[in-house]
């Protein structure tokens, strides 16, 4: 507790470090704001029958920071950019001038890379947002739109996506922790007194996943140190070097995007299929009820979301964590792990180390993803897969603030 007191005291007293956390919650405070302006039209008794026990639709709604939930101005969210971050992502495995711009030319191929996952983000939300209106008008809660009411429409909610992905980069830039991942956050929070209430007035099922906070907490800080020996050297009459220090392999290296990848993931077919459900086409609309039926299966649902899951823990650490530079910038720096060469079999020994703890990773964030699922398929509530999505989530930014925070913290005390 004391240790928890001394930071807040000093990430207060930092002019620079305070600067940054009310920049924070400036922002966020602002997507809130935004999360609770309504479009016009919107028939408020048929959208919360629609919305009751939609599993669905609750998923947009954690992706648009609670703002579908209104039908705000933002109801999209950042679910647009997520999407194009994901293709973008799946580019470099297919592209190689896209995976050496985002993993070789430095700060400024990631900038490139991360332009490009803007441009894509434009169209994308364009293609959300006449979806998502045109199944919000099928379902009478959106009656009676002329073509220029819809298309003002879509240019104010595709819009109000481009400035929620706008807020995020700057909380990347000029703020603590990752923007989009803050955003999600902040809905996800926003919707926490309700729960409290059904805490404090009687015990609710779907709390069930809050009980899981504490191995998640567990998996997420795990690590495996490798240690590194600095090589001794002579300048002068002076010896340099000669220390032993180690380098901190998390066990799950990806934190909270595989779980915002795999729901994305999900997301887009649910979404077409449900526009075309009510299709005049028979057989248009006979796939897209089969599809809408195959992931209402929760056992097959689940499954994919395990695998996908899975797929994009390793999949992102393998984007993100390059032994090749790792070997090279210890050999550079004179340092070695002891019992290994330096070079291509230093590369070699974490590509191995770090494929191995990624399994155990992976396989304990997706089984953590899935049970809630478990629990609503035995117990029938609808509440309670999403509460497990929500917990994910949140307990990984949580801990990835709170280290960027130690970060900065220790930067200034040193």
């Amino acid at each position: 507790m004391n240790t928890f007191i001394q930071k807040i005291t000093l990430l207060l007293a930092d002019p620079q470090m305070r600067g940054r956390l009310l920049f924070v919650l400036g922002a966020l405070a602002v997507s809130r704001v935004l999360a609770a302006i309504p479009i016009p039209g919107i028939d408020a008794a048929q959208l919360e029958l629609f919305l009751s026990n939609n599993q669905f639709f609750g998923l947009l709604n954690l992706f648009s920071g609670g703002g579908l939930s209104g039908l705000s101005l933002v109801m999209l969210g950042v679910g647009p950019y997520i999407t194009a971050s994901i293709v973008m992502q799946l580019m470099t495995l297919m592209i190689p001038r896209f995976k050496q711009l985002y993993q070789e030319e430095g700060e400024a191929g990631r900038a490139k890379f991360a332009q490009y996952s803007r441009y894509l983000t434009f169209p994308l939300a364009i293609i959300q947002g006449i979806a998502f209106l045109s199944i919000m008008g099928q379902q009478g809660i959106l009656p009676g739109l002329t073509p220029v009411e819809f298309a003002t429409n879509i240019l104010v909610i595709v819009a109000g996506s481009m400035f929620l992905m706008w807020i995020g980069e700057l909380i990347s830039e000029y703020g603590l922790g990752n923007g989009v991942s803050l955003i999600i956050f902040a809905g996800i929070v926003a919707g926490l007194p309700t729960a409290l209430s059904q805490t404090v007035f009687g015990f609710d099922a779907a709390q069930i996943p809050t009980y899981l906070a504490f191995p998640v907490v567990f998996i997420t800080e795990s690590e495996r140190p490798i240690p590194v020996t600095y090589a001794k050297r002579v300048r002068g009459m002076k010896f340099f070097g000669g220390a032993s220090t180690y380098l901190p392999l998390r066990l799950n290296q990806a934190g909270v995007i595989p779980i915002i990848f795999a729901i994305s993931f999900l997301l887009m077919p649910q979404m077409v299929a449900s526009f075309f459900a009510t299709s005049s086409n028979p057989t248009l609309a006979a796939v897209s009820g089969s599809i809408i039926s195959w992931l209402n299966n929760l056992p097959l649902y689940g499954s994919v979301y395990f695998i996908l899951v899975f797929f994009f823990t390793y999949f992102y650490t393998a984007v993100t964590f390059e032994p090749n530079q790792i070997a090279e910038n210890l050999q550079k720096n004179g340092a070695f792990i002891p019992g290994v060469r330096p070079g291509p079999s230093t590369a070699q020994y974490l590509g191995s180390v770090i494929t191995r703890i990624t399994f155990v990773g992976a396989l304990f964030l997706a089984v953590i993803a899935v049970l809630p699922i478990i629990a609503q398929s035995l117990t029938g509530i609808q509440t309670i897969a999403l509460g497990g999505t929500a917990l994910l989530i949140v307990v990984s930014v949580v801990l990835d603030l709170s280290r960027r925070i130690d970060a900065q913290i220790s930067i200034r005390e040193y």
